[in-house]
């Protein structure tokens, strides 16, 4: 018998469609249900490695963990990865390619639908329910023929729509009317329901507004979910800045680390670790800073050419280098990593049309970008402390090492077929890049890391604390989900279907 389905989609971009998805994979699969998450198209630089070597956003990693999971290119066939305003990179099935212009994003609909209507196929055969995500807003009229993620995937599908405003944005009743009004009779067919997410305060003031859209639209509102302000599950992309605000208990001995605001910043979700240590406070810095930091983070950036001329033009390029020269740390990741070398080369104008750039200089590394991306997933130890890390890379560039700097890690394939040394780091310890996306999930390194800069300022180490495992962090959102959702009547919409 083929899966049931059921839809999550939004008024908007940053609704909370994703996180609802996972809370709902994990509920259902509490339930006894083979679940799998399933995304037709995503845009997204916030992405994740497939055991067999393959990319899909961050966000559908997250729900197959949460349906416990290893994350699949089924589950997310299409991913655009933006490069700039009017070019992306196109991801299919997990493999790169080519390129997407502004001009011309219904090329998707029309050479790869029959790749997503693959993809759902098989996961309809394999489970008991599917439950998709959309993407945006499905009322884009301008969108509408070019759509593959939103009611064109529904109507694939055959499912059950639930629709989600975001309240803390203010104008939700009205995205809400305004959404349905938009669709035409078909699409309307499709939409079972509504939620409200992100609420704070009194839920009984709400009644009023409630009970207009539900008079309006002959919808029931089947859910208020309360604004979680310390959720503990990736963002989907880098609206993640806006809630870095102090963490509840920190330390009055708190570090402070700056991450640079790259031009087409990648793998935002590489410092959600460090944000929840107690003694972290994490700054976002667009320019010169004279902000007492212990360290600066260059992130991922899906144009290493364009964020080194954003580096440079802002002046944090002087804010690293004097940074380093008092005694801090400066760390580059994926394409931070390659800002921070010597030289940058582009010999085929793959990422730009500038053929070699002058990098940072901060390490003894030259970076030549390739046709092939590297998609792998490692696990490891660090060279100097033996800490073990995990992670995945994902990367067009090729970096060579100098004789002046020393390997950061010591890296092989999950399987142990392959092993290297990974990274760079320069003699004095303070100046180090990584292709490893998650290396901060590792508590050992990131501790490590953390009690070298609390030993510069002449504080003490802290010990490893004993986190929640992220298994329990997708049960305790569950939880939060269900105590504010009418999960019978959810559960009768996918018994029903259509």
């Amino acid at each position: 018998m083929a899966a049931r389905t059921l839809m999550i989609q939004g008024t908007a971009s940053h609704v909370g469609k994703s996180v609802l998805v996972t809370a709902l994979c994990r509920l259902f699969l509490r339930r006894g249900l083979r679940v799998a998450p399933f995304k037709a198209q995503n845009m997204s630089n916030n992405s994740f490695v497939t055991p067999d070597g393959r990319e899909i956003g961050r966000a559908q990693a997250v729900q197959a963990a949460a349906c416990r999971l290893a994350p699949r290119s089924d589950f997310n066939p299409v991913l655009i990865k933006p490069e700039s305003d009017r070019r992306a990179q196109l991801v299919v099935n997990g493999k790169v390619v080519g390129s997407l212009v502004a001009s011309d994003f219904g090329r998707i609909r029309r050479e790869w639908f029959p790749t997503v209507q693959d993809c759902f196929a098989r996961l309809r055969e394999e489970f008991d329910l599917v439950i998709l995500e959309g993407a945006g807003s499905p009322a884009e009229p301008n969108l509408r023929e070019q759509d593959i993620v939103n009611m064109h995937m529904a109507r694939e599908a055959n499912a059950p729509v639930l629709l989600v405003g975001d309240i803390d944005r203010g104008g939700v009743f009205a995205a809400l009317v305004g959404t349905l009004a938009l669709l035409d009779a078909e699409e309307r067919r499709h939409v079972k329901g509504f939620l409200i997410n992100k609420f704070r305060g009194d839920p009984d003031v709400l009644a009023p507004g409630i009970r207009l859209v539900e008079d309006q639209t002959a919808l029931r509102c089947l859910g208020v979910i309360p604004h979680w302000g310390h959720l503990r599950v990736p963002e989907e992309d880098s609206v993640g800045w806006e809630t870095w605000v102090p963490v509840e208990g920190q330390r009055a001995d708190a570090l402070l680390i700056g991450v640079a605001d790259l031009p087409a910043i990648s793998n935002f979700t590489d410092f959600e670790a460090l944000y929840w240590e107690p003694d972290v406070r994490l700054v976002r810095l667009t320019g010169a800073s004279e902000l007492p930091l212990d360290a600066l983070i260059f992130p991922g950036t899906k144009n290493t050419v364009e964020a080194l001329r954003f580096v440079k033009a802002s002046g944090l390029d002087q804010v690293a280098r004097q940074l380093w020269a008092d005694g801090g740390t400066v760390v580059g990741l994926c394409g931070g990593y390659q800002l921070l070398g010597r030289k940058i080369r582009d010999p085929r104008g793959i990422e730009s049309p500038e053929r070699e750039s002058d990098g940072l200089g901060l390490l003894d590394v030259v970076t030549s970008f390739a046709r092939k991306k590297v998609l792998i997933q490692v696990t490891g130890t660090h060279c100097e402390s033996g800490a073990p890390v995990e992670g995945y890379q994902v990367h067009m560039g090729r970096t060579r090492a100098g004789s002046s700097v020393l390997p950061l890690l010591d890296v092989q394939k999950p399987n142990g077929s392959l092993r290297w040394a990974e990274g760079a780091v320069s003699p004095d310890g303070r100046v180090f890049g990584t292709y490893v996306h998650g290396l901060f999930d590792a508590p050992g390194f990131r501790r490590v890391f953390l009690n070298r800069l609390r030993a510069r300022r002449g504080w003490d180490p802290l010990e490893v604390e004993s986190g929640r495992s992220p298994d329990h962090a997708l049960d305790e959102l569950g939880d939060f989900v269900e105590r504010h959702v009418d999960l019978r009547a959810i559960e009768a919409i996918v018994e029903k279907g259509l």
